[in-house]
């Protein structure tokens, strides 16, 4: 699967990066953004995970498909995530064929005991919209 990876890359001050590939939509939608949703869903939500991962934003609306509402910023936060959090965009790095968008998380939910979250392994199968 391409597309997406997200990982905290430090602790004081407190950051996340967001990897996404120059091929997507997502990437040229972030490329003009001063900040950015990231969503984390649970294994019951396989389904939201392959609309996002499968599907391009140049031939599907996504957010016609699933449940959202306005969210800080001006963001769209999906209905069914288990937890999401926004935060200001306060670099980017260039990684071959993605590029990272360093966050600065400002605000968030948790709406489960994420005992059960969904991991790479769960959509490496996944036929991405845009190849890498």
């Amino acid at each position: 699967m391409s597309g997406r990876f997200a990982t905290q890359a430090a602790i004081d001050p407190p950051r996340f990066l967001v990897a996404l590939s120059d091929k997507n939509r997502t990437f040229r939608v972030a490329g003009a953004a001063e900040h950015l949703a990231v969503h984390i869903l649970d294994r019951s939500q396989l389904s939201l995970a392959e609309l996002f991962g499968s599907h391009t934003g140049d031939d599907t609306d996504k957010f016609a498909q699933c449940g959202w509402s306005d969210g800080p910023h001006g963001l769209p936060i999906l209905d069914d995530a288990a937890a999401w959090f926004t935060g200001a965009i306060v670099g980017r790095v260039d990684l071959g064929d993605h590029v990272g968008f360093l966050l600065d998380p400002d605000r968030g939910e948790l709406r489960s005991d994420m005992s059960d979250p969904v991991m790479f392994d769960d959509v490496r199968d996944l036929d991405p919209g845009h190849g890498a």
